[in-house]
């Protein structure tokens, strides 16, 4: 009979760690927390240090009672739920359920879930850091205090239904703000000139670039004719050949965000969804833990990173690379790797299509951290013409090195940005000396206009965030899911658009809780939750120093602040009962159609758009209805 009783998060976690304890050991999972603040009430005693007032969860007293059945008759109990903050909550909440001592050594950590690791950790129990407990306590305190407090001034300002918080709604204004450099965008013209240039059989194109004087921005038509017509029948002489060597080097292991990023521009996937799939690849033991802001790696990853590298590729492609970590990071973990590289074959046989995708990402990136560097020889040819100069740009690769295996993915960039990026396409170059001559082929001016930024996606908020230092790692997916939930957003294919709604609750959070919704601000909030977990701050002095001018400045504004009207959007649909025409009504559900003569005229009808997208059975123009979810085709 098991002796020894390990309690985890999760059933598939459970299962995998129990291959790695022999029979002394029982493993049971919680299924995440057992013990919370009560969504029914604030539960936050204010006037005496913030005190939480903690209960079982719904629907988790049977959990709980059979947590305290198996560890009723164990010599030892260990808390192996997940090594961070909220992990060390959920280990002290059940530590205080159990009743087991604050001294008690109690408490073990993995980054990975291998036999080694998990083995590791039984041999180095420690107690409950009470410390992480703190700034965990504090972030929900923090939490429940902006969100109980807020969320009922919106519903009877603006509607029912609305909430705020202290991390969404500044990535609510990081869209907004967006949204305005967009709306206040004035486009300018300007120009490109390329010449076609001939040598022998051989062609080349140039770009121009100014004069003997310096650069030349081409802004107008007449300023473009008037170089055309002095350079126009003039010889192309090459003046100066510049030769180099450009190194390029790998990106670093995935931290969370990076590996948001990636997953969202390469496979498609939502961040939800990436933290999904991640969850289930390192429960199953087969990458290290997913919520991550580090991009160290261990020793004995280093050596297995060798061994593969240079078995597979050869001694010329591996390099021992170390990287910084962000000065903000909290650098708990290592960054986001395999577990080992034995068994890869195996790992992808035995897991979806899906998984599949993500751990090859989570794969290629880790190898390619730790190879050489890519090599180009550029070239650079300065062409001279009638004293203007046009350049003529090649490179080609003379070594790819971790390009081998991994190129990174990039976010949307405007037209000019594309335009005066490095990352141009290889383009390989005649052989050309300096004094040859030549020919014009073609001078193609082209017009263009600046564009205005472009909107964030899910991978660039999130890059976005944590540049800003909003949030932490765990709660990027749960931020964007919350203000996509709550119809302050909608996509418009991968695009994040402010509603109308959305942008309506953002206006009276800018005018009246500049705090609430100030990025240093929130970010120096993020900053003193780490000193609490470093014991560096006290946490109830830090909630004491927000909550007063905080509730302060919520009294004054409930007092002053008109109710809001929220416009609805009109329709050509007409309302077959009563004649007016329908508005575009948000439900629970997504939109639905409702004729404005409510509560006289009750009637309703889903919201049906046409698209493209042919019937799936009968290839008839097809429809969709729109909801929540999904975007349901339906035949017309």
């Amino acid at each position: 009979m098991a002796k020894k009783l390990v309690i985890v998060e999760s059933p598939s976690k459970a299962k995998t760690i129990k291959k790695y304890l022999g029979s002394d050991y029982e493993v049971i999972a919680s299924q995440g927390h057992i013990i919370d603040l009560p969504s029914s009430k604030f539960a936050v005693d204010v006037e005496h240090d913030f005190k939480p007032e903690y209960k079982t969860m719904k629907g988790k007293a049977k959990i709980v009672n059979e947590i305290k059945a198996k560890a009723k008759d164990k010599d030892k109990v260990y808390l192996a739920t997940d090594p961070d903050r909220e992990g060390e909550a959920i280990a002290w909440h059940i530590k205080n359920v159990l009743k087991i001592d604050d001294k008690e050594k109690c408490r073990i950590t993995f980054n990975e879930i291998t036999k080694s690791a998990v083995q590791k950790a039984v041999k180095n129990a420690r107690c409950v850091d009470t410390n992480l407990v703190n700034a965990q306590q504090a972030r929900r305190i923090l939490d429940r205090i902006v969100g109980y407090k807020l969320s009922p001034l919106l519903w009877k300002k603006i509607k029912k239904g609305l909430s705020a918080g202290r991390v969404q709604s500044v990535a609510l204004k990081i869209i907004m703000d967006r949204e305005k450099e967009i709306r206040s965008f004035k486009p300018e013209e300007y120009w490109l000139l390329t010449a076609k240039l001939a040598k022998g059989r051989n062609i080349v194109f140039a770009k121009f670039y100014g004069d003997n004087k310096g650069k030349i921005n081409l802004t107008n038509k007449k300023q473009v004719d008037d170089i055309i017509k002095k350079i126009k029948g003039n010889d192309y002489v090459i003046t100066d050949i510049k030769k180099s060597e450009r190194k390029k080097n790998p990106p670093p292991p995935f931290t969370t965000s990076s590996l948001q990023q990636e997953a969202s521009r390469k496979l498609g996937f939502t961040v939800k969804k990436t933290m999904m799939v991640a969850q289930k690849l390192y429960e199953a033991g087969y990458i290290t833990y997913m919520r991550t802001d580090s991009t160290r790696i261990a020793d004995d990853a280093r050596a297995m990173a060798k061994d593969y590298i240079i078995s597979n590729f050869g001694n010329k492609y591996y390099l021992n690379r170390f990287y910084k970590t962000n000065e903000n990071a909290q650098d708990a973990h290592e960054a986001i790797r395999p577990s080992n590289l034995q068994n890869i074959d195996e790992v992808i046989s035995n897991i979806s299509n899906d998984e599949q995708k993500l751990y090859r990402l989570i794969l290629n990136r880790f190898l390619a951290s730790q190879m050489q560097n890519a090599l180009y020889d550029t070239t650079k040819v300065i062409v001279n013409v009638n004293d203007y100069i046009f350049h003529i740009n090649g490179s080609v690769i003379k070594f790819d090195g971790y390009m081998k295996l991994y190129i990174e993915g990039k976010d949307d960039k405007t037209a000019k940005e594309l335009e005066e990026s490095e990352d141009k396409e290889d383009t390989i170059l005649p052989e050309l000396e300096v004094g040859d001559k030549l020919k014009e082929k073609e001078l193609k001016p082209e017009q263009k206009f600046t564009e205005p930024p472009i909107r964030y996606t899910e991978a660039t908020l999130v890059k976005a965030m944590e540049e800003k230092g909003i949030g932490r790692p765990s709660t990027y997916a749960p931020t964007i899911s919350t203000i996509e939930d709550r119809f302050y957003i909608e996509k418009d294919k991968k695009y994040l658009v402010p509603t109308n709604l959305g942008e309506i609750v953002n206006n009276m959070m800018e005018d009246n809780f500049k705090d609430i919704v100030d990025v240093a601000f929130t970010a120096d909030m993020e900053n003193k939750l780490d000193m609490v977990a470093e014991d560096k701050q006290d946490y109830v002095s830090m909630l004491k120093e927000f909550y007063t001018p905080f509730i302060a400045n919520l009294n004054e504004v409930e007092k002053k602040q008109e109710k809001i009207q929220i416009p609805d959007e009109t329709t050509e649909e007409v309302c077959e009962l009563c004649g007016r025409n329908m508005v575009i009504k948000q439900g629970r559900f997504g939109k639905f159609l409702a004729c404005p003569g409510y509560p006289e005229c009750k009637n309703t009808k889903p919201l049906i758009n046409s698209i493209d997208v042919p019937c799936p059975k009968c290839r008839r123009k097809g429809t969709y209805k729109e909801n929540k979810e999904k975007k349901s085709i339906l035949c017309m």
